[in-house]
């Protein structure tokens, strides 16, 4: 199955909060990071502008691997998207399997995934896992938010035409409005 490793950031955060500083013409970003005494992370293997030797766009602050794993998490548990499912090339991939086109998983194939062992969780007794999962119409794996949101677009729906209901059957002209005084009684 073939996956990719772009287009996994949120657009926001790849034009606005992670920039790599300026790159004059003639430099290179190592020089730049160099020059500015960027030092490299005590647990990184590798420094930030090697993160992508294919991409020279995908290097530094700008690496979407980076920019997903940098992103705060809301709450104690959650998860990080690490790859997508690359439909879009899947048809140039020699030997391509045309089972997983339509959707994934496929029964009765085995996957097997290769993990490195990079970033240690045991200090704060935290885990890792590997989720295989889709997207819905809804969004993620909760379908909570989206189904309030048109719940709650639904209520706003029926209110808006019982007022427009009500304004209509016993609401007051303009011209009423205008001559409206101290003295107009109630009514």
């Amino acid at each position: 199955v073939p996956v990719t490793r772009y287009n996994i950031a949120w657009e926001s955060d790849k034009s606005k909060k992670f920039r790599n500083p300026d790159v004059p013409d003639g430099k290179k970003l190592k020089d730049v990071f160099e020059s500015l005494g960027a030092v490299r992370p005590r647990d990184w293997r590798i420094n930030p502008w090697e993160l992508d030797t294919e991409r020279e766009s995908n290097n530094g602050f700008q690496n979407e691997d980076l920019i997903v794993w940098m992103r705060a998490a809301a709450l104690p548990n959650f998860r990080k998207l690490y790859r997508r499912v690359d439909h879009d090339n899947e048809m140039n991939i020699e030997n391509f399997d045309q089972r997983f086109n339509s959707s994934l998983p496929v029964k009765g194939v085995e996957y097997r995934l290769s993990i490195d062992y990079r970033f240690r969780v045991q200090q704060f007794k935290g885990t890792k896992s590997v989720i295989i999962s889709t997207t819905s119409l809804l969004g993620g794996r909760n379908p909570f938010l989206g189904i309030a949101y048109v719940v709650v677009g639904c209520i706003c729906f029926v209110m808006g035409i019982i007022f427009l209901f009500i304004h209509l059957r016993y609401g007051r002209s303009t011209q009423e409005m205008l001559n409206i005084n101290p003295r107009t009684p109630y009514d």
